[in-house]
């Protein structure tokens, strides 16, 4: 089959389309036809070969798609051969046919196009474990959500509106503002020219947020410290900002904060399974009612994949960057 192959770990330069292996069915997984995937930073960590896929996962980068089931493993049920569906991938998705547990797909639905399926698996999965299962969200309650204008960022946007939350958007552009705005944010802030602690404590007069959403580590922690509300839930999802920090540990205790680390890619297949079917019952209905929406930056073809990798390196992209296999 074709797929984008890495030459060696380095700059976007060393992808390539070519030809790998055919990945082989096994029971309880299906195999799906890609018609396309979307990019995550984690694919970027990967391809400098800062993020090495898991035991057991393929090589290729890729971790959501969508296409068409293709085949169906030993054990499969209530799915049939020729469904559209999105899926949640350890790897994989770079490629023009991909195996993965049955439980860690959903069905595209109705109205929306494989490119926009495509967007949706780690964004919306990722976000919704952030927002709530971890976060424990709730109406009224606010939400301090940097990268605001990512694909996850966006996604989690949406929901904590969903789910009667106010939300203060940070974001690093006029244009991204503007974004986000329209997305529905309470109070945007342009991060490299405000302090958003600041900003947060202005906004909730002085108590601070319940729930900080942290795609940045080490740089922010020691502000997120003077900005999270008692008994808030800090949740780090990502380390553009280095993974030390210092904490205040006596701050801890004494305002019973809960600090919460949030990874996707390494949990295990029942892990996975749990999480897909947590947001099927509670988020399915939204995307299909077009209540929730992915929100495209650019859709590229496939043989374009360095230049879609250096735009999400430059960090120009809004919402999600997708690749079509043509």
């Amino acid at each position: 089959m074709r797929a984008v192959l890495l030459r060696a770990p380095g700059a976007p330069g060393e992808l390539e389309l070519g030809r790998a292996p055919a990945p082989s069915l096994v029971p309880d997984s299906l195999e799906i036809e890609i018609k396309a995937f979307a990019l995550n930073r984690a694919d970027l960590l990967q391809r400098r070969g800062a993020y090495p896929p898991p035991a057991g996962a393929p090589d290729i980068l890729g971790l959501e798609c969508a296409g068409v089931v293709r085949a169906l493993g030993a054990g499969v049920t209530g799915v049939e051969i020729g469904s559209p569906v999105m899926a949640l991938l350890a790897g994989g998705g770079y490629a023009e046919r991909t195996v993965v547990p049955a439980e860690h797909v959903l069905p595209i639905p109705p109205g929306l196009s494989f490119v926009q399926a495509a967007a949706i698996p780690e964004a919306f999965l990722t976000a919704s474990e952030a927002c709530f299962t971890l976060g424990a969200l709730g109406a009224g309650q606010v939400v301090l959500l940097h990268a605001a204008a990512s694909g996850v960022g966006s996604a989690a946007l949406q929901l904590a509106k969903l789910a009667g939350a106010r939300v203060i958007a940070c974001a690093g552009s006029a244009e991204k503002l503007e974004f986000v705005r329209q997305l529905g944010a309470d109070v945007v802030l342009n991060h490299k020219l405000e302090d958003f602690a600041a900003v947060v404590r202005e906004h909730t007069a002085g108590r601070g947020a319940d729930v900080i959403l942290d795609f940045i580590g080490g740089s922010y922690a020691e502000r997120h410290q003077t900005c999270l509300a008692e008994a808030g839930r800090w949740v780090v999802i990502g380390l553009l900002g280095g993974a030390r920090a210092n904490l205040d540990l006596g701050a801890v205790l004494r305002r019973r904060w809960q600090l919460l680390g949030l990874v996707m890619r390494s949990r295990s297949p029942g892990d996975k399974a749990q999480i897909v079917q947590r947001f099927r019952e509670r988020f399915w209905p939204e995307l299909a009612s077009g209540r929730l929406q992915p929100c495209i930056d650019r859709v590229y073809p496939w043989t374009a994949v360095r230049e879609a990798h250096e735009r999400m390196e430059r960090n120009e992209n809004i919402g999600k960057i997708v690749l079509e296999v043509v």
